[in-house]
């Protein structure tokens, strides 16, 4: 008998035994049975076993049962959830919903790992394992510091950000009256009139894009001269710049030492273990970590609009630079280097990774 027919068939009983009977088939369900089964957890805790579980643990069976699918800071491998991160851009044109941006209970992050997850493992996962990996998302959210402990008695204490997005559903009472009227069918608008164009709004191919502008600043420079600015007797030739004296001297600018092609490469090969949170170049943008545009030389937690730990926010405050050394030193340990950074990556291991690396990030800052 398939799995899917004996839920069928427990879940027939459980609502109504004596549905049954005349098929002479099943049994009421005792309560030992359905207490296998009602597992789910309330936003009020109720359901919620015993037990507790710290950043640190959560951490730790996070990477191993977790990262695969999630990614190692939560950002999502491939098409799977991303859980960190995202706040504050429910209101863009692709919002991300995360556990920090958009999940409205804490109660949910816990049901449903305690339910389904790992994947392809379900229930798998002891109840202090569940509170441990729940602990670690709140700390991937910026939500707690990283000594923090959750348990079944200061859960409830517990709120995410969005809680109060939520609201009732209300759509019989509000939108089913409005919605059920005669529609307009005729005159409903004088005129027509494009507001926002495609490009604009960013759903055009890049290279669609670039071609439209490029036709735009081409008709925009075609365009014939107006007749006032044509028949101007006043428009004069601009003088030509004076030549320089022979007694003037020429300023000698000390060029730069040209950065090894080879060590370049290896770093961009090296970053690819920072592509998953961290993106360089002229159309970087924030993700779980922020952009690294001129992180060489430059100071700490600086770049806009990108959330910090509190630790970096300190040390950015500070007067932090990131010089080639102390960016060595960070990225070879940085929860080592600095306590209470968010960043859970373990580290480059090789001294000559880590200056390919850097290597690299100047070079691709330029």
């Amino acid at each position: 008998m398939s799995r899917f027919l004996k839920l069928a068939l427990l879940a027939s009983t459980m609502a109504s035994p004596l549905a049954a009977e005349p098929l002479g088939l099943g049994r009421p369900a005792t309560p030992e049975e359905v207490a296998v089964w009602d597992i789910d957890v309330r936003p009020d805790g109720l359901g919620l076993p015993e037990g507790s579980g710290d950043v640190a643990t959560g951490d730790g069976i996070y990477t191993e049962k977790c990262s695969a699918c999630h990614g190692v800071f939560g950002e999502g491998a491939g098409r799977w959830p991303v859980l960190a991160g995202g706040q504050g851009s429910l209101t863009d044109a692709r919002p991300v919903k995360t556990v920090g941006s958009y999940w409205p209970y804490l109660s949910t992050v816990f049901d449903y790992v305690h339910r389904a997850m790992p994947f392809g493992d379900a229930q798998s996962l002891t109840d202090d394992e569940v509170y441990a990996i729940t602990a670690y998302l709140l700390y991937l959210n910026d939500e707690v510091d990283e000594d923090f402990v959750l348990s079944s008695e200061n859960f409830t204490e517990a709120r995410l950000p969005n809680e109060e997005g939520f609201v009732p559903d209300d759509r019989m009472e509000i939108e089913f009256p409005a919605f059920s009227k005669e529609p307009c069918m005729t005159d409903c608008k004088p005129e027509v009139e494009i507001t926002m164009r495609a490009a604009v709004l960013d759903v055009t191919p890049e290279e669609t894009a670039a071609k439209e502008a490029a036709e735009k600043a081409e008709a925009e420079t075609t365009e014939p001269a107006t007749e006032e600015a044509a028949s101007d007797p006043t428009t004069e030739e601009a003088p030509a710049p004076e030549e320089a004296t022979a007694e003037e001297t020429p300023v000698e600018v000390a060029e730069a030492p040209a950065a090894d092609p080879a060590m370049i490469k290896a770093g961009e090969k090296a970053f690819r273990k920072c592509k998953s949170c961290h993106q360089i170049g002229a159309k970087a943008k924030n993700r779980v970590g922020p952009v690294l545009n001129g992180i060489v030389d430059g100071p700490a937690g600086a770049v806009e609009g990108f959330r910090y730990s509190k630790a970096m926010e300190a040390a950015g405050e500070e007067g932090l630079v990131w010089s080639h050394d102390e960016l060595s030193a960070f990225l070879a340990d940085p929860k080592g280097y600095m306590k209470g950074t968010k960043m859970s990556f373990r580290g480059v291991r090789k001294e000559e990774d880590i200056d390919a690396l850097i290597a690299y990030l100047r070079d691709a800052s330029e």
